[in-house]
């Protein structure tokens, strides 16, 4: 088997063969695919309010007939460890910590049968929300978009810092070893550069995964094939160390194959589109200044910094 050489800004899964010090890949289905992430490539997020009736109650709203949708932007998007920003003159933001599914296909019309096929993996995301300008929409019969839309409003769970899996990450373990190559950016420093489409790292979990080389991993994003019972999962957050949100998935009055069936049946989903499902009871402000950590138990974790909105431009 040749080496393979990569061309920057391409990646491949590969197998590693070889125990020389230039190791050498075989292809698996799939191979150099493009660099951007599939959250990237995604079009929207479609939220889905009260869908936990202890966090309906506890906001004053009746519990839901049918699901309650809303948009926001892909650009409201931050990254594990970003920093939330606070737009002035708002000192505080609601906490809302959900399980997000993200899709793998396009989806339009899909029954709930079926729904489960066109899922690719999980992530935990934090819908951010302007509580007093919801509240002022709300009551002028206006829509939410500026209350929850606005840019570092839906902070999401990312594999930030993985770039390369060596074979000195894994010793003891059976070969052959799976691998993700990146192509350079011409830095000449002789190191793999970092992976950047989450994608690629869904793919990767799935071998690794199946191949039971590691069974614990400390990713944060899950292929569905690590989460067995998506409808039976806890998620937390707390401010500051202090816990304030605690829940089950199972508690979820619609659960994921109805809302994903529902979703398609009104506008097509689209590979990397992202449904938020909803938070359990628990929501609450977090102030300028202060840190949230959130997690899915025993899965992953994430980190927030909390900061005023600074103009673009100013000190």
């Amino acid at each position: 088997m040749g080496k393979r050489h990569l061309r920057a800004g391409e990646f491949e899964l590969g197998i590693v063969v070889g125990v020389k010090d230039e190791e050498e890949v075989c292809d698996l289905e799939m191979a150099t695919a493009a660099l951007e992430k599939l959250l990237q490539v995604g079009t929207k997020i479609v939220g889905v309010g009260r869908n936990y009736a202890a966090h309906a109650k506890e906001l004053g709203n009746a519990v839901p007939k049918e699901p309650v949708l809303f948009l926001k932007p892909t650009s409201s998007y931050l990254e594990n460890g970003g920093t939330i920003e606070v737009p002035p003159p708002l000192l505080s933001l609601d906490h809302e910590v959900e399980l997000a599914v993200v899709i793998s296909k396009k989806a339009r019309d899909v029954s709930q049968a079926t729904a489960m096929d066109y899922v690719a993996g999980y992530a935990l995301a934090l819908d951010m929300t302007a509580r007093e300008i919801q509240a002022s929409a709300k009551s002028a019969g206006l829509p939410w978009t500026i209350a929850k839309g606005q840019d570092t409003f839906t902070p999401i769970s990312s594999l930030k810092g993985m770039t390369f899996l060596k074979r000195r990450d894994f010793t003891g373990l059976p070969y052959p070893m799976i691998s993700l190559f990146r192509g350079r950016d011409g830095d000449e420093d002789g190191k793999p550069d970092p992976i950047g489409s989450v994608f690629a790292q869904v793919e990767l979990l799935r071998l690794i995964y199946h191949a039971k080389l590691f069974d614990s991993p400390n990713f944060m994003q899950l292929p569905k094939e690590m989460v067995p019972d998506p409808d039976n999962i806890e998620l937390w957050l707390k401010v500051d160390g202090e816990l304030r949100q605690k829940g089950s998935t199972k508690d979820m009055i619609f659960k994921l194959p109805f809302l994903i069936s529902h979703i398609s049946s009104i506008m097509t989903l689209l590979e990397g589109d992202v449904i938020l499902t909803g938070t359990p009871k628990g929501v609450g402000p977090v102030k300028v200044g202060q840190k949230i950590t959130a997690g899915i138990t025993n899965l992953l974790d994430v980190e927030f910094n909390v900061e005023k909105k600074q103009k673009q431009g100013s000190s």
